[in-house]
């Protein structure tokens, strides 16, 4: 059974609490005093908080989260991203978003991140579920499967599911 990172997209309503919720992820589209209330609520819950987005970096640096989503889907060197990144900020916990490709996951993962996201869409949802299994049966690093759209979650292969708090599945976990 897998556990879930939320996604703060709503800006005025509460902390969705579950203890199959270890991590939320926070981005710069809320303002600073709700991701402050957010870091603050989460840890005295001894939950994780990862900042996303192009700021991803600077959120984690300014707002003390325990570190950020590094997203590597439209990179030509994902490496060499995930090395810049680990080297520059070592205490982060590092997640990335690698493109839905063999070979692309094998080299993110050579570099060590705390785990690798898989986006998932309806069409196609078949060899992504095929990717997360192969994935999940040949490495050590976990992956989390972060659906674009609204679809079936009950077979999906990943030890983390990544949701919005907008997702009515979040209140029935």
């Amino acid at each position: 059974m897998q556990n879930f990172i939320i996604k703060i997209t709503q800006k005025n309503s509460p902390l969705p609490i579950n203890e199959r919720i270890g991590c939320y992820i926070i981005t710069s589209d809320l303002s600073d005093k709700l991701i402050t209330q957010i870091v603050d609520k989460a840890h005295e819950q001894t939950k994780l908080v990862l900042s996303a987005g192009d700021s991803a970096p600077e959120l984690y640096q300014n707002f003390h989260t325990d570190g950020f989503i590094l997203d590597c889907s439209r990179s030509e060197h994902p490496q060499t991203e995930v090395k810049a990144a680990r080297q520059k900020y070592p205490h982060a916990i590092i997640g990335v978003i690698s493109r839905n490709r063999r070979h692309e996951a094998m080299l993110i993962s050579e570099c060590e991140p705390d785990f690798i996201i898989f986006q998932l869409w309806r069409e196609g949802l078949e060899k992504n579920i095929e990717l997360l299994q192969w994935y999940t049966d040949l490495f050590l690093i976990q992956c989390a499967a972060y659906p674009k759209e609204e679809m079936d979650l009950n077979d999906i292969p990943a030890d983390f599911l990544i949701l919005p708090d907008t997702d009515q599945s979040v209140t029935k976990i």
